[in-house]
């Protein structure tokens, strides 16, 4: 098989025939997109997974999004265009995002449930005092922390039922100005540091640069980042930060279980700083945080480990999985070296140029598709071209802070409304983007800007 198109002539079987010897041959990386002739195969992959990929934003139906990624991977399993073995390989490429996940997950429930967040709540509605735009404030700065040294996923998870308690603590009417914050600052501060976002280590793959490189490189785009985030979003909620709110708020006392989840928590941190300075993955020792927790909390309480494990939002594992296989396909299609080659050609003509369109482009296509996806295959495309380290850069803050266009632009964000929806909150896609529109392009622009100068 040559990889050139199936001739019209041919009929249904012959052309099914085609498709899996294609795929099932020992290279199956066919044709480029810069080739004119196409071949059905890629045009039937491509097409599955922008089906799926709409099918993960937009909800149809109200139909579960790992329902669509899971549909997506099938469609291209059962007819061939997609070995089982490959998309159990693309699959398995997610296994330390799982395990992270899996124990971020896990750990918040632990603490939502043995009322950690209660207790964090009322001590922060204290230190307000009555002041709307201070409790503003001081919950972005924590959503600094939080993002910095436990990665933006774990601001979606941890930190947002934590101001959700706050804001019932306080009683404040209208939460939306303080969740914001969750979602926002969880892609604004997420490329500080190489273990503030998973994707970050996508990017680099094998060739992470040391923390004492990546924070010359990225300590200025970060802080314009984090400021213009800051300056805007308060802005934007300027009328509603004008109301009072509670100042004396009882705190609960703090029981064992949520102790023990707090010293998790931290642990976890530290786990992941010293995961990151001897390169080694982050899913595993989240997870084992995790579970180590779960059986002190389950044997001081005399609970059920049960009682939490009810409560995670697994969905998201199957979410992840089926857009890893998804990935695996355009990968195997020949779209993702293709990316590649333009990258490498535009990097030749001028690097600072290349580097800023990049940024821009994978931050647009992040929204387009969820930057999981767009993550996955920027990661692979700068590593197979071999890029410079400007337009790397560039590709990776596209990739973070790109997504808080739209609601569905990063994993953390579908984080952050599964947080929500626990609390019974909701935020539509249109009134997210309308302050996304407003938020996102100038902490985009600057932050490319001062990659640049950074040099």
């Amino acid at each position: 098989m040559d990889g050139g198109s199936i001739p019209p002539g041919s009929t249904n079987r012959e052309g099914l025939d085609g498709l899996q010897a294609l795929f099932l041959a020992p290279d199956p990386r066919i044709a480029q997109l810069t080739r004119p002739d196409m071949t059905t195969a890629q045009l039937a992959i491509w097409g599955i997974t922008a089906a799926a990929t709409a099918g993960v934003i937009l909800r149809p139906f109200r139909i579960p999004e790992p329902v669509w990624a899971l549909g997506g991977a099938f469609a291209l399993v059962v007819p061939g265009l997609l070995t089982p073995r490959a998309a159990l390989e693309g699959a398995g490429k997610g296994v330390d995002v799982y395990l992270f996940l899996t124990g971020m997950m896990l750990l918040a429930e632990l603490a939502r449930q043995e009322g950690l967040f209660d207790w964090l709540a009322a001590h922060a509605a204290a230190h307000a005092r009555g002041s709307a735009r201070r409790l503003f404030t001081l919950v972005y700065l924590v959503g600094i922390l939080v993002t910095v040294f436990l990665s933006n996923d774990a601001t979606a998870v941890v930190l947002t039922p934590a101001v959700a308690a706050v804001t019932r603590a306080a009683r404040i009417e209208r939460p939306l100005p303080y969740l914001l914050i969750c979602a926002f600052i969880a892609n604004a501060a997420s490329f500080v540091l190489p273990i503030s976002n998973p994707a970050n280590l996508v990017i680099f793959g094998a060739h992470l640069p040391p923390l004492l490189d990546w924070l010359p490189r990225f300590l200025l785009p970060s802080a314009l980042s984090i400021g213009a985030t800051y300056a805007v979003l308060r802005a934007t909620q300027s009328a509603e930060l004008r109301r009072p709110i509670g100042a004396e708020v009882p705190a609960p006392p703090l029981t064992l279980g949520g102790r023990a989840a707090a010293g998790a928590i931290l642990a976890t941190g530290a786990l992941l700083m010293a995961a990151s300075a001897f390169d080694r993955p982050l899913g595993l020792p989240t997870c084992l945080a995790a579970l180590l927790t779960l059986a002190v909390v389950c044997s001081a309480a005399r609970v059920s480990p049960w009682r939490f494990l009810r409560g995670v939002s697994w969905g998201v594992i199957p979410l992840v999985g089926g857009l890893f296989v998804l990935v695996e396909a355009l990968d195997r299609s020949g779209a993702i070296r293709a990316l590649g080659g333009l990258l490498q050609g535009a990097a030749r003509s001028s690097a600072p140029g290349a580097a800023a369109a990049a940024g821009l482009a994978v931050g647009a296509l992040s929204n387009l598709t969820n930057n999981l996806p767009a993550g996955l295959i920027a990661g692979m495309a700068v590593q197979d071209a071999h890029l410079p380290a400007a337009v790397a850069s560039a590709v990776l803050i596209g990739v973070d802070l790109g997504p808080n266009l739209s609601v569905t632009g990063s994993l953390a964000t579908l984080l952050w409304l599964a947080a929500l929806r626990r609390d019974g909150l909701h935020v539509s896609a249109l009134d997210f983007l309308k302050i996304g529109a407003l938020v996102m392009p100038p902490a985009l622009l600057l932050a490319l800007a001062g990659l640049l100068i950074a040099g």
